[in-house]
């Protein structure tokens, strides 16, 4: 597999991450994306703007600390890529950038997105991590996935949470 290949499974992977399922055992940022991020990077800065606080963390613990309360609180959240993953890889970064519909229900309703996701990807000792994450997101009117092919996807690239 070349670089980009990599890179694409990669990101694939990370999105179908943040899947849920009624049920599912408590999400836990660590265990679930411990493979993706580099937990130690001094510089690592990870931003999305689907936070309330639109906190930009310095670390994936911080990261982390962001999304466990809103996920371990969540009924479902079904994702579907739109488009990409697009990459340009180097020998020691790579950037990637998709676009992907989800559906996000809380006990109390479901919130329809779309989001455009860039990742920076360092080489490591351990493989390719994360380095720089940048999320923008934009709600849909409720219901605007409705229609469209099943939004659980979790395909070739879901690793179950409970594995």
């Amino acid at each position: 597999m070349n670089a980009e290949q990599e890179i694409a499974d990669l990101h694939g992977r990370w999105v179908f991450g943040w899947e849920r399922d009624e049920g599912d055992a408590p999400f836990d940022f660590r265990r679930t994306f411990g493979e993706f991020y580099d937990l130690g990077s001094p510089d690592a800065r990870l931003y999305d703007d689907f936070d309330p606080e639109q906190r930009v963390a310095t670390g994936a613990a911080g990261y982390g600390s962001i999304w466990e309360p809103g996920f371990r609180g969540m009924v479902s959240a079904h994702h579907a890529v739109d488009d990409g993953p697009h990459v340009i890889a180097g020998h020691d970064l790579a950037a990637s950038t998709l676009t992907f519909a989800a559906r996000i229900t809380m006990p109390d309703g479901a919130t329809d997105i779309r989001t455009t996701t860039s990742l920076v990807w360092r080489s490591t000792p351990d493989g390719r991590r994360i380095v720089r994450e940048h999320n923008s997101t934009k709600v849909l009117v409720t219901g605007s996935l409705d229609g469209m092919p099943p939004i659980n996807r979790r395909g070739p690239h879901h690793r179950s949470a409970q594995a």
